[in-house]
């Protein structure tokens, strides 16, 4: 267990495609936060959760913190993550990734790298919102959450994410973790934002072998 790290939880999305709270949303007998909150338990001695409705999260008895921008977007939940956090280096999960394990967040903290970020790139896509953070990019979010930007990049018709560009900015440690790390499953870094996709998740995790820790 780290105690040189702070586990973070993000859980301030609106979840508007899913139409309800999807970090309360049941799989077998605990809801998603729950099962996000003991597996970040079961990793850091310290968990807190950036949330902006934090009575809602009372009954896991962990700290919790409101965005300081309230941009609705995961760039404010990682600055607040980071300003509130005792510790230097601090793993970030957004709570909508149920498929993820012990093992892989333990590769991803172990991985050899002097660089302040370090993330996954998996299933085609850089995954943002699942590694270590340290408190040395507070000064970069700050200037990236207060430019004057468009909030869309107008080419592709798609909302700029702030994270991504704090990824690429300060040439973050992207592991390929398809390659690299033996225990991968497809899917593992999967989010889930419509009901569909929640049916999918329903689907991985009672599949026999799949994720063991982590069945139905």
């Amino acid at each position: 267990m780290y105690s040189d790290l702070t586990g973070i939880i993000l859980a301030g999305g609106k979840s508007s495609r899913m139409g309800a709270n999807k970090s309360f949303l049941k799989l077998g007998n605990k809801t998603i936060i729950e099962r996000t909150a003991d597996l970040m338990k079961s990793v850091f001695e310290n968990v807190i959760i950036i949330t902006n409705t934090p009575t809602d999260y009372d009954s896991l008895e962990l700290p919790t913190y409101e965005d300081i921008y309230k941009l609705n977007e995961p760039i404010a939940g990682i600055h607040c993550g980071l300003v509130n956090s005792k510790t230097e280096k601090n793993y970030f999960i957004s709570c909508d990734m149920p498929l993820m394990t012990k093992e892989t967040i333990d590769f991803i903290l172990n991985y050899k790298t002097t660089k302040p970020i370090t993330v996954a790139r998996a299933d085609g896509f850089v995954q943002q919102l699942c590694g270590v953070y340290s408190k040395k990019v507070l000064p970069e979010i700050i200037k990236l959450i207060n430019e004057k930007k468009s909030g869309y990049d107008n080419k592709n018709k798609n909302r700029i994410c702030k994270v991504l560009q704090l990824v690429k900015r300060l040439d973050a440690e992207i592991i390929p973790i398809e390659t690299e790390f033996k225990g991968y499953e497809e899917g593992m870094f999967f989010n889930m934002n419509r009901p569909e996709e929640f049916e999918y998740i329903k689907e991985r995790l009672a599949l026999d072998g799949f994720l063991k820790s982590y069945r139905l």
